[in-house]
Protein backbone atom coordinates (compact mmCIF):
# COMPACT_ATOMS: atom_id res chain seq x y z
CA UNK A 1 0.00 0.00 0.00
CA UNK A 2 1.03 3.55 -0.41
CA UNK A 3 0.80 7.20 1.30
CA UNK A 4 1.14 10.03 -0.86
CA UNK A 5 2.16 12.84 1.49
CA UNK A 6 0.47 15.86 1.40
CA UNK A 7 1.42 19.23 -0.01
CA UNK A 8 3.73 16.85 -2.16
CA UNK A 9 7.62 18.35 -2.81
CA UNK A 10 9.20 17.20 -5.81
CA UNK A 11 12.36 15.30 -5.34
CA UNK A 12 15.81 14.35 -7.55
CA UNK A 13 16.49 10.90 -7.35
CA UNK A 14 19.67 11.99 -5.77
CA UNK A 15 18.07 13.88 -2.84
CA UNK A 16 15.68 10.92 -2.94
CA UNK A 17 18.16 8.33 -2.84
CA UNK A 18 19.99 10.36 0.01
CA UNK A 19 16.58 9.83 2.48
CA UNK A 20 15.98 6.74 1.63
CA UNK A 21 19.30 5.85 2.92
CA UNK A 22 18.11 7.26 6.72
CA UNK A 23 14.59 6.30 6.66
CA UNK A 24 13.22 3.95 8.63
CA UNK A 25 10.36 3.63 6.20
CA UNK A 26 10.74 2.30 2.93
CA UNK A 27 9.41 5.00 0.44
CA UNK A 28 8.56 4.95 -3.83
CA UNK A 29 9.91 7.52 -6.16
CA UNK A 30 7.99 7.85 -8.83
CA UNK A 31 9.24 10.57 -10.84
CA UNK A 32 10.05 13.28 -8.47
CA UNK A 33 6.84 12.57 -5.97
CA UNK A 34 8.23 9.89 -2.93
CA UNK A 35 5.60 7.86 -1.63
CA UNK A 36 5.41 5.79 1.86
CA UNK A 37 5.18 2.26 1.30
CA UNK A 38 2.85 1.26 4.23
CA UNK A 39 2.47 -2.52 6.23
CA UNK A 40 0.78 -5.22 4.68
CA UNK A 41 -2.12 -7.34 5.85
CA UNK A 42 -1.32 -11.35 6.89
CA UNK A 43 -2.48 -12.20 3.84
CA UNK A 44 -0.21 -10.26 1.78
CA UNK A 45 2.85 -11.42 4.08
CA UNK A 46 1.55 -14.67 3.64
CA UNK A 47 1.54 -15.07 -0.02
CA UNK A 48 5.25 -12.96 -0.40
CA UNK A 49 6.18 -15.47 2.56
CA UNK A 50 5.24 -18.97 0.27
CA UNK A 51 6.25 -17.49 -3.26
CA UNK A 52 9.73 -16.65 -1.60
CA UNK A 53 9.64 -20.33 -0.50
CA UNK A 54 8.47 -22.27 -3.35
CA UNK A 55 10.59 -20.21 -5.86
CA UNK A 56 13.54 -20.61 -3.68
CA UNK A 57 13.15 -24.15 -3.52
CA UNK A 58 12.49 -24.72 -7.26
CA UNK A 59 15.63 -22.41 -8.34
CA UNK A 60 18.26 -23.97 -5.91
CA UNK A 61 21.49 -24.16 -7.22
CA UNK A 62 20.11 -22.53 -10.39
CA UNK A 63 21.49 -18.80 -11.37
CA UNK A 64 18.63 -16.97 -10.24
CA UNK A 65 18.40 -14.98 -7.05
CA UNK A 66 15.24 -14.14 -5.63
CA UNK A 67 14.37 -11.14 -3.71
CA UNK A 68 11.71 -10.07 -1.24
CA UNK A 69 9.93 -6.13 -0.54
CA UNK A 70 12.91 -4.69 1.26
CA UNK A 71 14.88 -4.91 -1.79
CA UNK A 72 15.00 -1.76 -4.66
CA UNK A 73 14.70 -1.27 -8.10
CA UNK A 74 15.34 1.38 -10.41
CA UNK A 75 13.74 1.99 -13.43
CA UNK A 76 15.35 4.87 -15.28
CA UNK A 77 12.98 4.85 -18.18
CA UNK A 78 10.17 5.94 -16.00
CA UNK A 79 12.22 7.35 -13.03
CA UNK A 80 10.97 5.07 -10.80
CA UNK A 81 12.86 3.37 -7.56
CA UNK A 82 10.34 0.69 -6.61
CA UNK A 83 10.23 -2.37 -3.71
CA UNK A 84 8.92 -5.18 -5.27
CA UNK A 85 6.51 -7.44 -3.34
CA UNK A 86 8.85 -10.14 -5.17
CA UNK A 87 11.51 -10.37 -8.16
CA UNK A 88 13.89 -12.53 -9.64
CA UNK A 89 17.69 -11.43 -10.99
CA UNK A 90 18.74 -14.60 -13.68
CA UNK A 91 22.66 -14.64 -13.57
CA UNK A 92 24.70 -11.46 -12.61
CA UNK A 93 22.89 -9.27 -10.31
CA UNK A 94 23.39 -5.47 -12.05
CA UNK A 95 23.09 -2.50 -9.83
CA UNK A 96 22.49 1.05 -10.35
CA UNK A 97 25.86 3.04 -11.58
CA UNK A 98 27.41 4.04 -8.04
CA UNK A 99 25.43 2.21 -6.06
CA UNK A 100 25.18 -1.49 -4.32
CA UNK A 101 22.09 -1.50 -2.84
CA UNK A 102 19.37 -0.81 -6.36
CA UNK A 103 19.10 -3.94 -8.76
CA UNK A 104 18.23 -2.68 -12.66
CA UNK A 105 18.12 -6.30 -14.56
CA UNK A 106 14.75 -8.15 -13.30
CA UNK A 107 13.34 -10.93 -15.21
CA UNK A 108 9.99 -11.72 -13.40
CA UNK A 109 8.24 -9.59 -11.05
CA UNK A 110 5.42 -10.44 -8.59
CA UNK A 111 3.08 -8.29 -6.47
CA UNK A 112 -0.09 -9.02 -4.17
CA UNK A 113 -2.51 -6.44 -4.90
CA UNK A 114 -4.61 -4.35 -2.55
CA UNK A 115 -7.42 -2.36 -2.93
CA UNK A 116 -5.39 0.97 -3.01
CA UNK A 117 -2.26 -0.20 -5.01
CA UNK A 118 -4.47 -3.28 -7.82
CA UNK A 119 -4.89 -0.43 -10.29
CA UNK A 120 -0.79 1.44 -10.37
CA UNK A 121 0.19 -2.51 -10.49
CA UNK A 122 -1.87 -3.80 -13.25
CA UNK A 123 -1.36 -0.03 -15.43
CA UNK A 124 1.43 2.26 -14.89
CA UNK A 125 3.61 -0.25 -12.95
CA UNK A 126 3.33 -3.37 -15.67
CA UNK A 127 4.23 -0.49 -18.31
CA UNK A 128 7.24 0.32 -16.53
CA UNK A 129 8.57 -2.91 -15.91
CA UNK A 130 8.29 -3.10 -19.40
CA UNK A 131 10.64 -1.27 -19.90
CA UNK A 132 13.35 -2.96 -18.19
CA UNK A 133 16.10 -4.73 -20.69
CA UNK A 134 14.91 -8.48 -20.34
CA UNK A 135 12.13 -8.33 -18.22
CA UNK A 136 9.23 -11.37 -19.08
CA UNK A 137 7.27 -12.40 -16.66
CA UNK A 138 4.86 -10.45 -14.33
CA UNK A 139 2.41 -12.04 -11.61
CA UNK A 140 -0.48 -10.48 -9.71
CA UNK A 141 -1.66 -11.98 -6.84
CA UNK A 142 -4.68 -11.50 -5.43
CA UNK A 143 -5.09 -11.35 -1.61
CA UNK A 144 -8.73 -11.44 -1.06
CA UNK A 145 -9.19 -14.07 -3.32
CA UNK A 146 -7.53 -17.12 -4.77
CA UNK A 147 -6.65 -15.56 -8.20
CA UNK A 148 -3.47 -14.99 -10.27
CA UNK A 149 -3.18 -13.02 -12.85
CA UNK A 150 0.11 -13.92 -14.94
CA UNK A 151 1.78 -12.32 -17.60
CA UNK A 152 4.57 -13.99 -19.98
CA UNK A 153 6.62 -12.68 -23.11
CA UNK A 154 6.38 -14.87 -25.53
CA UNK A 155 8.45 -12.75 -28.25
CA UNK A 156 9.99 -8.92 -28.03
CA UNK A 157 6.85 -6.71 -27.86
CA UNK A 158 3.67 -10.07 -27.87
CA UNK A 159 2.83 -11.02 -23.80
CA UNK A 160 0.42 -14.03 -22.91
CA UNK A 161 -2.20 -13.75 -19.95
CA UNK A 162 -2.74 -16.49 -17.94
CA UNK A 163 -5.21 -17.10 -15.13
CA UNK A 164 -5.66 -19.13 -12.21
CA UNK A 165 -8.03 -19.43 -9.51
CA UNK A 166 -8.16 -23.17 -8.66
CA UNK A 167 -6.38 -24.40 -6.00
CA UNK A 168 -4.97 -27.53 -8.53
CA UNK A 169 -4.08 -24.76 -11.20
CA UNK A 170 -0.21 -25.08 -11.89
CA UNK A 171 1.48 -21.55 -12.23
CA UNK A 172 4.35 -21.96 -15.19
CA UNK A 173 6.89 -19.44 -14.83
CA UNK A 174 8.48 -20.05 -18.48
CA UNK A 175 10.98 -16.75 -17.37
CA UNK A 176 12.67 -18.93 -14.50
CA UNK A 177 11.27 -22.25 -15.55
CA UNK A 178 9.83 -23.48 -12.60
CA UNK A 179 6.32 -24.38 -11.54
CA UNK A 180 3.93 -23.60 -8.51
CA UNK A 181 1.18 -25.24 -7.46
CA UNK A 182 -1.52 -22.44 -6.58
CA UNK A 183 -2.80 -23.95 -3.39
CA UNK A 184 0.63 -24.11 -1.92
CA UNK A 185 1.02 -20.03 -2.75
CA UNK A 186 -2.32 -19.53 -0.86
CA UNK A 187 -1.14 -22.21 2.27
CA UNK A 188 -2.36 -20.93 5.08
CA UNK A 189 -4.25 -17.67 3.91
CA UNK A 190 -7.46 -17.18 5.05
CA UNK A 191 -9.91 -15.48 2.91
CA UNK A 192 -12.47 -12.96 4.63
CA UNK A 193 -16.01 -12.04 3.18
CA UNK A 194 -15.44 -8.48 4.33
CA UNK A 195 -12.50 -6.56 3.02
CA UNK A 196 -10.94 -4.52 6.24
CA UNK A 197 -7.60 -3.07 4.92
CA UNK A 198 -7.05 0.53 3.03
Amino acid sequence: MMIQAEGMKRYTPEEYLEQEVQSIERNEYINGEVITMTGGMPNHNLIISNLNALLNFALKRQPYFVFVSDQRVWIPERKIYTYPDIFVVEGELLFQEGRRDTVINPVMVGEVLSRSTQGYDRGEKFQAYRTISGFREYVLIDQYSMLVEHFYRRESEQWIFMEYNQPEDVIRFHGVGCEVLLEDLYDKVVFESVRSDR
